[in-house]
């Protein structure tokens, strides 16, 4: 089965053809919806061009997948990074800078915390629970609302998807997810994430105030099976790096 991930990095197809802020519809994720609420949600940026989607987990630490922060296998460097906060419009969000030096890696999940001057946002509240299938998810981003060219198709206003978690050890997960990994699976109810939403919030369906931050969206097949890191196993490694 050929694997359609993100871990294969937008940000290496910025370096062939950047990334152009489209016009693309405001009600797409590849089927989504627009999103009214979701103060914790960071877009990252490289270069000045959009790349991956964040969560702010404290008001001074953005969590995103590792794999938005390298390019052809090495790190890209602090000062080329920018982050857009505060509004589900990008373009009139906030602009933070992440401090040198201040970023740590999970070793066990495409998970990576990045530290920033302090952000006036509410920050994401973190799962303690495991993520069980049957449950419904939102996941939010400014990604890709098209499957010909994602580069040219990346939404300047924040987007979800409803997924629905299940086993993954369900055919539809295969390449995807493996039992016992640091991975959780879902599939489409509505809308897809793609290109430009890795490393953002895969949020509990909540009140609002009171939605969790369940996992870091980390790939999917642009179809209809999706995939994230499970923050309730990485929680211990989280709170060590936000304490620094």
């Amino acid at each position: 089965m050929v694997r359609r991930r993100l871990r294969v990095l937008l940000s290496a197809l910025l370096l062939v053809t950047g990334v152009v802020m489209s016009s693309a519809p405001a009600s797409a994720v590849i089927g989504g919806s627009k999103a009214t609420y979701a103060p914790w949600a960071v877009r990252m940026l490289v270069d000045g061009k959009p790349a991956c989607t964040g969560t702010a987990v404290t008001r001074r630490w953005i969590l995103s997948a590792s794999h938005c922060f390298f390019e052809q296998g090495q790190p890209v460097a602090a000062k080329r990074i920018s982050f857009r906060v505060g509004d589900l419009d990008m373009r009139k969000g906030a602009t933070v800078h992440p401090l040198p030096g201040k970023r740590a890696g999970s070793a066990k999940a495409d998970m990576l915390l990045i530290k920033v001057p302090k952000m006036k946002i509410r920050p994401a509240r973190l799962s303690t629970a495991a993520v069980h299938p049957g449950r419904d998810v939102r996941q939010y981003g400014w990604g890709a609302t098209c499957t010909s060219d994602e580069n040219t198709c990346q939404s300047p206003v924040l987007k979800q998807s409803h997924l629905r978690v299940v086993r993954p050890d369900d055919p539809r997960c295969e390449g995807h997810t493996a039992p016992g990994g640091s991975d959780f699976c879902m599939k489409k109810v509505s809308g897809i994430p793609a290109g430009g939403d890795s490393g953002g919030p895969v949020m509990s369906i909540a009140p609002r105030g009171k939605e969790t931050l369940l996992g870091v969206f980390d790939g999917s097949d642009r179809e209809k099976v999706a995939e994230a890191g499970e923050i309730s196993q990485q929680l211990a490694w989280i709170r060590s790096v936000v304490r620094r």
